[in-house]
């Protein structure tokens, strides 16, 4: 009987715990069923916005803006949406400059051979995907830093191994960005998320470019070489320095392919002109790239499947007197882009003071001159504008592909250089100036 009594308890006592087990997980299904709503609510509120940032490189600032196409009867337009302060750590910077010999040495002629007398402080900008950060390449702070957008401050820093750094690419899917390490002759990998270096490759003299393929397996990457020596002559090309064209493969992190283009346009019957590759735009199926070259007023075609320089675009050159020596950086252009369809080029003719459409089948151009020194040309997120910076007179064009003219123009800070499409959160505000 008692044994009887004691099995009878143990029975009531499972019943009781089972029936608040029970009650407890009915308590917690009703409770994520209640926060499903709320979460759903603020993942919808944590929504992004299209703009266009527009680095500022002498004034350390980079703009934000809302660019409209025409629609009907209303214009293009651009709207700003804030000015970010690129260098909230200026003092600090400086005085790590100022107390380090080498530093200051390489910080001044940064400023006096290459920013024209300037500090360079924004050359390249992406957003990362959230839209909560902008990370940015600092020339003569040789460094990248990834900005708060809500609070401007750094949220991370990574220095280059060099005295400069440069140009950067940004992975597709926003997890790595790629920047050039100009006096290191590497180029760095970092993690978007925490600034740490995932991975590194090679480079020749003065990395540049960086351009990521559509799916990121590839980046094809080039360097410049000694841009800044007066050695400007064909005939004393080969103080340039090692100027080379990269394919790297991203899985593997090795350079896959390395070639000279100068040796290519010679074999194409192109003597004399130069192996630097400036800026470049691949073709929407990425058979081809479009590329500049210094001192070249207009851009070359090379076919990679049959490994050959294919055609050779020449603009108007309108400073025929101008010696080689006055080009900036060596370069007469210095910016390309390609429409979404793959059908016509935007060119920045740096030296020229012109933008050009150019039709990719016949290479017929249309001038359209807007302001002085244009920088950089980039596309529209949509692909049928595109963006030139004016350096000279601190101006942003937004030109159509359609109509080969000017839709819209805004002024920006001063020597607007790289312009980025990007993203921005919609439910916190941007720290602006």
């Amino acid at each position: 009987m008692v044994r009887s009594r004691r099995g009878t308890a143990k029975s009531k006592k499972r019943r009781i715990v089972a029936a608040a087990t029970a009650v407890l997980a009915s308590c917690a299904i009703g409770a994520l069923a209640a926060s499903a709503p709320a979460a759903k609510l603020a993942a919808k509120a944590a929504t992004t916005t299209p703009v266009v940032f527009v680095g500022n490189n002498w004034d350390g600032t980079a703009d934000v803006l809302r660019f409209t196409p025409p629609a009907k009867s209303k214009p293009a337009a651009f709207a700003r949406l804030a000015r970010v302060n690129i260098i909230p750590d200026r003092d600090q910077r400086m005085q790590e400059i100022l107390t380090n010999p080498q530093r200051l040495a390489y910080f001044l002629a940064i400023r006096q051979a290459i920013g024209e007398g300037h500090d360079q402080f924004v050359d390249d900008m992406y957003s990362t995907n959230d839209g909560t950060h902008l990370i940015v390449s600092r020339p003569s702070f040789a460094d990248v830093v990834s900005i708060d957008l809500a609070t401007d401050q750094i949220a991370w820093r990574f220095a280059m191994d060099g005295q400069r750094s440069d140009h950067m690419g940004l992975s597709p899917d926003g997890r790595y960005v790629a920047v050039s390490d100009s006096t290191a002759n590497v180029v760095h990998v970092l993690d978007t998320a925490t600034g740490q270096e995932a991975w590194r490759f090679p480079s020749g003299d003065s990395p540049h470019e960086n351009t990521y393929s559509r799916d990121g397996s590839r980046i094809f990457h080039a360097s410049i070489g000694l841009v800044y020596t007066p050695a400007d002559q064909p005939l004393f090309d080969s103080t340039k320095g090692d100027r080379r064209f990269e394919i790297v493969d991203t899985n593997t992190h090795q350079v896959i392919e390395t070639l000279d283009m100068g040796q290519k346009l010679a074999e194409a019957g192109y003597p004399d002109m130069s192996s630097a590759v400036r800026p470049m735009a691949l073709s929407p199926d990425e058979a081809m790239v479009y590329f500049q070259v210094s001192f070249f007023h207009g851009f070359v075609e090379y076919d990679f499947a049959q490994d050959r320089v294919t055609r050779v675009a020449e603009l108007p050159n309108l400073v025929p007197d101008m010696p080689r020596e006055q080009y900036v950086l060596d370069s007469a252009h210095h910016g390309i882009a390609m429409n979404a369809a793959g059908t016509k080029l935007c060119i920045a003719g740096t030296m020229d003071d012109y933008a050009a459409v150019v039709s990719r089948s016949s290479f017929g151009y249309k001038l359209i001159q807007a302001g002085e020194k244009p920088y950089w040309s980039t596309n529209s997120a949509d692909g049928n504008y595109c963006f030139v910076s004016w350096s000279g007179t601190d101006s942003l064009s937004a030109i159509s592909y359609g109509t080969e003219s000017e839709v819209a123009r805004i002024q920006v800070g001063d020597h607007p250089q790289r312009v980025r499409n990007g993203v921005v959160r919609t439910d916190v505000p941007i720290a602006g100036l």
